[in-house]
């Protein structure tokens, strides 16, 4: 038998009529992943908010030990930080820096004097400034830790154990 004859009486096989996807498939795996965008960024958001509370923890347990640093040599707590100067009993400065490590929060001696001293820890700067719920960490000479959200609501249980 002609092969060209075998060939000529086979129907040549045709493009499949689903080769590709419609509009409506495309649009609904847009909608599909913009359902779980929405779902999965405030979520990670509020993740990043929580982490970045500890740098603000952590900077004002340091103040605390630098106060009682100061303490040990100068009979007082200090009134104030400064980062580039020595600490001087005498002008009550302590050598600290004002912000936290990546710059999250800001750091202040609210109150100081022999007895006992105070300092906060405030919100500075994207993205901590998004923080509504914990907006102004507080810790004193005690151990009294304190926390403040967006509308200056008392918020410590939050703020601290988390």
């Amino acid at each position: 038998m002609n092969p060209a004859f075998r060939d000529s009486r086979q129907a040549a096989p045709r493009a499949s009529a689903t080769a590709g996807y419609t509009l409506i498939e495309l649009l609904v795996v847009l909608a599909l992943i913009a359902i779980l965008a929405s779902v999965a960024v405030p979520g990670y958001r509020s993740h990043v908010l929580r982490a970045n509370r500890t740098e603000g923890r952590a900077a004002l347990l340091a103040l605390a030990t630098a106060q009682e640093k100061f303490y040990l040599e100068c009979h007082r707590y200090a009134t104030g930080l400064d980062a580039e100067l020595e600490a001087d009993c005498g002008a009550q400065r302590l050598r600290f820096p004002d912000g936290s490590e990546h710059g999250y929060y800001r750091l202040g001696i609210t109150s100081a004097d022999e007895v006992g001293w105070s300092a906060t820890a405030t919100a500075a700067g994207p993205p901590q400034d998004a923080d509504a719920r914990c907006q102004l960490l507080g810790l004193d000479s005690s151990g009294h830790r304190s926390a403040r959200d967006a509308r200056n609501v008392e918020n410590p249980l939050e703020c601290w154990s988390r």
